[in-house]
C-alpha cells in the first residue's frame, strides 16, 4: 500500500472528490472540489476515474513525502511546487521517487491546487463520498483539514508510468473566468429593472470572509423591490443571494441547502468552477446569458473534456 506522509499541511488542505449529490433534502450540501474540472484533469493525468479523491490545498500548499514512490499530478492554480528541489510544472504527470519531497507553495495565480494521486488517496466514505464537508466535521480525512503527521493511503494502481500533459488549447479554453455568466435567479422580478441594471454593470471584490460555503461580495448596494421579505426555500450552488444589506453572496460547495435572501441571479454550471479559484480581493463582473445558452456552454465544455486529443503524451 502506497503513502502520502504530511510533513507540512499548509493553509487548508483537504480530502477531496467530486462531492455527494441528492442529499439536499437532508440538509448535507454536495461539498466535493471547489474547481472540479482542475480535479477531473489532475485524475485524468495520472490514469484514475475522474471522481478519484484527491487533495485540494487553498492559498498555500503543503509538502508530502511518498515513501514507496507515486505517480502525481497538480492542477487547478501555480502554487510554484517543486519535487526533489526541482521546478515542477502544473498540468502535467509526474513519478516521484521514494523519497523524494514535493513541496507546494504559496499561489501565484488562483485559490486552489490538486494534488493526484495515481489509485486515488483511500478515506472512509460518507454517504457514497470522500470529500471533506468541514462545517459538519464528516467525511474526508477524519472530517477535517489535514495536519502535520497525518498519514495517507493510496489505492493501488496496475497502470505503469506514462508522462501526460493537458493540451494548451483545452487549458485555455477552461481557464478560470472573472466574467462569471450568471442565468435569471427564482426572484429576479423582486429587484426593479434599474437594480438588475446595476448589478450586471458593477464590479464587485470578493470579500476576505469568503469560504467553501459562500462567497461575500463588496460593492455598489443592490435595492430590492417592496415585496417583503420571502419564505425559506431551497438554494442551489452557484445562487446569487442578495442580502438585506444589498450585497451579493455566491454560495458555495458547503452551502446551507435551504435560504431566505432573494435570488437575483445564478453562475451557470460552465463557470461554477471559476468560483473555486477566486481569491479574496479578486474583482469578478456578472454577464446575463439565457437558458439556452447556458445549456451550450455546458455541453461545449464536456465535449472537450471527453475528446480524445484532452491529452498529449
Amino acid at each position: 500500500m502506497r503513502l502520502i506522509h504530511v510533513q507540512s499541511p499548509g493553509l487548508l488542505t483537504t480530502v477531496q472528490d467530486l462531492g455527494r449529490e441528492g442529499f439536499g433534502p437532508l440538509g448535507v450540501s454536495p461539498s466535493g472540489a471547489a474547481d472540479p474540472i482542475s480535479l477531473r484533469l489532475g485524475n485524468r493525468l495520472v490514469g484514475n476515474a475522474e471522481n478519484a479523491a484527491a487533495l485540494e490545498m487553498t492559498l498555500l500548499g503543503g509538502t508530502f513525502l511518498f515513501p514507496e514512490g507515486a505517480v502525481i499530478a497538480l492542477t487547478g492554480s501555480d502554487f510554484g511546487a517543486t519535487l526533489d528541489g526541482a521546478p515542477l510544472d502544473v498540468w502535467t504527470s509526474v513519478e516521484a521517487k521514494p523519497g523524494q519531497p514535493l513541496c507546494v507553495g504559496s499561489t501565484r495565480s488562483g485559490a486552489r491546487c490538486y494534488l493526484c494521486a495515481q489509485g486515488g488517496i483511500i478515506v472512509k466514505p460518507f454517504l457514497g463520498s470522500a470529500s471533506t464537508h468541514l462545517l459538519s466535521g464528516l467525511g474526508g480525512h477524519q472530517g477535517r483539514a489535514l495536519r502535520k503527521g497525518d498519514v495517507l493511503q493510496i489505492a493501488p494502481a496496475n497502470a505503469s508510468f506514462r508522462k501526460r500533459a493537458v493540451a494548451p488549447r483545452a487549458l485555455e479554453h477552461l481557464s478560470p473566468r472573472k466574467v462569471l455568466r450568471a442565468t435569471h435567479g427564482p426572484q429576479r422580478d423582486w429587484f426593479p429593472a434599474p437594480s438588475q441594471r446595476l448589478f450586471y454593470e458593477s464590479l464587485y471584490r470578493v470579500a476576505e470572509e469568503s469560504n467553501r460555503m459562500g462567497l461575500r461580495l463588496e460593492g455598489k448596494p443592490i435595492a430590492q423591490g417592496p415585496g417583503g421579505e420571502m419564505i425559506t426555500e431551497g438554494v442551489s450552488i452557484g445562487a446569487v443571494q442578495i442580502t438585506a444589506a444589498g450585497l451579493p453572496i455566491i454560495l458555495f460547495v458547503e452551502q446551507q441547502t435551504t435560504g431566505g435572501y432573494a435570488k437575483i441571479a445564478n453562475v451557470i454550471s460552465a463557470d461554477l468552477h471559476s468560483l473555486g479559484q477566486l481569491r479574496p480581493r479578486d474583482e469578478i463582473r456578472f454577464e446575463q446569458v439565457n437558458w439556452q445558452t447556458a445549456r451550450a456552454l455546458l455541453l461545449e465544455q464536456e465535449k472537450l473534456l471527453a475528446s480524445e486529443d484532452l491529452l498529449s503524451g
